[in-house]
């Protein structure tokens, strides 16, 4: 273990024997919400402290285990050498985990998120695919037992989506998905295609954290123009009835976000200015980024077919990650929401700057 994941595991240690302490206290429950964030705070370190518990236990063995291999009866020796591979085994497992879990956590992991999904270069062919990208996320979405409601969209001439923005509900939701950001290349013939020529389309994917409170990100009032109208089209569960839908229009910044998936125009409002305070978040955070060049496979692109962060290719029937260079031969069940085989090395990649940063 490096230096910097020995001092974060004694400051994880140190921090969760003192809130031991506290929530311990008679009064710990008189501020309840100061004691929600301290048991949610205790309950993220038990498994530092239980897994480096674990680790203390597993030398103990050893250092007993290698005292008997030392003993004159063979039986013995043979007995302590079984428990000695026994534990090299198990510690590579638990090194991994210590590792992982002292790792610094990015605070928006567990929320919930904004999805949006827009055209890129390929005109019709690009909004189809937008639409198998939707569709990717959504069965992605259900097989982790989450909700993806579509706030509001601009569907293709002939299918597809031009644009579709929608927000997706679950514990964990951002951490599975926010390496999705970028652009998206689609390589296949179009069904209007008569020479079989395959074609290179691209969409752009934005993964945009939801904040918990309107009033995180200081919007005043006077700054923006709220204005409403019909439900029409896809996304609208009441259209052309009546006037609930909301548009709100950021004056500084030119942000506009719609939302017309409610039937009440106030909680269209709400929910419109959610996405707008996500919108302002990400927009403070890529300036932020923008001067780190770790951080480029993260931002979003121009929708260019030369800008990519995933190749999804039709004809071969494989999706390439040019950012951790993963090729997997697996086209149909990628687009059917069977994302790990992609995300999993992406979280891993992640996980391996964070420790070169703290080494």
């Amino acid at each position: 273990m490096n230096a910097g994941l020995e001092r974060r595991l004694e400051q994880a240690v140190e921090r969760f024997e003192e809130l031991e302490r506290l929530l311990a206290q008679p009064d710990a429950a008189s501020d309840s919400r100061k004691f929600a964030e301290q048991s949610r705070e205790y309950s993220e370190l038990q498994g530092i402290v239980e897994t480096w518990n674990a680790l203390q236990s597993l030398d103990s063995r050893a250092a007993e285990a290698r005292s008997l291999a030392r003993e004159s009866d063979p039986e013995i020796r043979a007995m302590a050498e079984d428990e000695l591979a026994e534990i090299e085994a198990q510690r590579p497992k638990l090194d991994r985990r210590l590792q992982t879990l002292i790792l610094p956590r990015d605070p928006n992991d567990e929320r919930n998120l904004f999805l949006e999904i827009r055209a890129g270069t390929g005109g019709q062919e690009a909004a189809l695919f937008t639409g198998d990208l939707l569709r990717m996320y959504t069965r992605f979405a259900e097989s982790h037992g989450w909700k993806l409601e579509i706030l509001s969209g601009q569907p293709g001439e002939v299918g597809g989506w031009r644009e579709v923005i929608a927000r997706v509900v679950g514990k964990g939701a951002y951490s599975k998905l926010k390496f999705e950001s970028g652009t998206h290349r689609v390589q296949r013939v179009p069904e209007t295609e008569s020479q079989g020529r395959i074609h290179t389309s691209a969409c752009t994917v934005a993964i945009l954290p939801e904040v918990d409170e309107v009033d995180e990100v200081k919007v005043d009032s006077n700054d923006l123009r709220i204005d409403t109208y019909r439900s029409s089209g896809a996304g609208g569960q009441h259209v052309n009835t009546t006037d609930s839908a909301i548009r709100i229009t950021h004056l500084p910044t030119g942000i506009v976000v719609e939302c017309q998936d409610e039937r009440s125009q106030h909680k269209n409002k709400a929910r419109a200015l959610s996405l707008l305070s996500a919108r302002l978040l990400e927009a403070e955070r890529s300036r932020q980024q923008s001067a780190q060049a770790a951080d480029r496979k993260l931002q979003v692109g121009s929708g260019d077919r030369s800008e990519r962060i995933r190749t999804y290719n039709f004809p071969q029937g494989r999706v390439t990650d040019h950012r951790i260079g993963v090729t997997l031969y697996d086209l149909d069940n990628i687009l059917a929401g069977q994302l790990e085989g992609l995300i999993d090395p992406l979280v891993e990649a992640h996980q391996a700057d964070l420790l070169a940063e703290l080494a």
